[in-house]
């Protein structure tokens, strides 16, 4: 238990720094913007209760928040995604259920279970996030357009980061 929350605090350390140091100072476009912090609400436990999921995603966003100046847009997008992921977990589950003490990852479900998971989770966390930065239905097309690359983007990283650091 110890170990698990230990190693749920270096990852949210190191999802933010990662965030505000390194991926909010890539500029490649107006369309592309990674956002892996997300990646933390992800990679939780399938056990973990749902006011500490609130809870973790809360803490997350404002952490973002903090540093990009951007007062609840990250925080509620986050929890907005950690609302829908319990949800999305049903709806996408394997046939035998999770099996206990396994976490959502690439190696434990397969490749194309992970990117459904993730696909589904940033793109709500996205699609909340821009549409709530802009606060208004013109540019629609503009703002789907954004929430659509930037989900690519960001999925891209995440997967890839199940490949580089996640192990069994």
């Amino acid at each position: 238990m110890i170990n698990l929350l230990l190693r749920n605090t270096a990852r949210f350390v190191v999802l933010v720094l990662l965030q505000v140091l390194l991926l909010d100072n890539i500029q490649l476009n107006a369309y592309l913007n990674p956002f892996m912090y997300v990646l933390f609400i992800l990679l939780l436990p399938f056990e973990t209760p749902a006011w500490l999921l609130l809870v973790s995603a809360f803490l997350m966003g404002f952490s973002i928040d903090l540093f990009e100046h951007t007062p609840g847009m990250h925080a509620s997008a986050t929890v907005f995604m950690a609302f829908l992921r319990p949800l999305t977990l049903k709806i996408i589950a394997p046939r035998e259920d999770y099996e206990t003490s396994t976490y959502p990852r690439v190696f434990y479900y397969g490749f194309v279970w992970f990117l459904k998971y993730s696909l589904i989770l940033v793109f709500a966390h996205h699609l909340f996030l821009f549409y709530f930065e802009v606060f208004s239905f013109s540019g629609f097309f503009h703002t789907l357009g954004k929430v659509i690359l930037s989900t690519l983007f960001s999925s891209g990283f995440i997967v890839l980061s199940q490949f580089l650091f996640y192990r069994k």
